[in-house]
């Protein structure tokens, strides 16, 4: 892995240039909604006269969305025939009750406030949907400068095109920044569009790969240790 020169707050510096922003994943990285999404998986459950599953079952599907969490709920993928009209009535219930328990990962808001303190420009790139997106964000009170959810360029993560439409928004360079996630693609993602990446081990990681095996440039516990942020040798 090529080395990058470590990161140190408030003066961002890796590969001799300043670091011109951070781009964040929401669910898992930014925010807690696992609440909110095993909530909605086990209501089908329980529609359907089944007992309700652990959260801790339930907890690492939550970056993945319905998809996940129907998989985890009810071992069903995209392919099976019952499987849109289940993802439908998910999302329906999800909609009513997205901010139920909805909270930042310890950390995060001073992070935030951090970076707002200095001018350092951030946003959110999420596969999440803008119609659940912007509810959440509202309810958070955070003030990204920019957002990218799935359905804003017709692809999504682990493809680099929503990143790089966040960077040019944002009026930087891929290389100029840092994107953060909780999840295998988030890093598929950001290594694809040339940002340094950091791999979130206080979020969700529902990926099978373990987090050491991602490909990330570097693996943090807390959200405040990106203030200091070091690369992997």
């Amino acid at each position: 892995m090529h080395r990058r020169e470590p990161i140190r707050f408030p003066f961002y510096y890796y590969a001799n240039m300043k670091t011109d922003f951070f781009l964040f994943d929401l669910d898992g990285t930014l925010a807690d909604s696992a609440p909110a999404l095993a909530a909605a998986a086990n209501h089908l459950r329980e529609v359907r006269n089944l007992p309700k599953m652990p959260f801790e079952k339930l907890r690492p599907a939550a970056s993945h969305g319905a998809r996940g969490l129907l998989g985890v709920a009810f071992g069903i993928t995209k392919e099976d025939p019952s499987y849109a009209e289940m993802e439908k009535e998910f999302l329906d219930y999800y909609s009513e009750h997205l901010t139920e328990n909805l909270t930042l990962f310890p950390g995060v808001r001073q992070l935030l406030d951090e970076l707002d303190a200095h001018q350092v420009k951030w946003g959110i790139v999420t596969n999440k949907f803008k119609k659940f997106t912007d509810p959440a964000v509202d309810y958070l009170n955070i003030h990204p400068g920019v957002i990218v959810c799935g359905d804003t360029v017709g692809i999504r993560k682990p493809s680099p095109e929503p990143i790089l439409y966040a960077v040019k928004k944002l009026n930087s360079k891929p290389e100029l920044g840092v994107y953060v996630g909780d999840d295998i693609r988030d890093i598929q993602a950001g290594n694809a569009a040339g940002c340094f990446t950091v791999a979130a081990g206080w979020g969700y990681l529902g990926s099978e790969k373990p987090i050491t095996q991602w490909g990330a440039d570097a693996i943090l516990e807390k959200p405040l240790e990106l203030l200091t942020v070091k690369p992997l040798t």
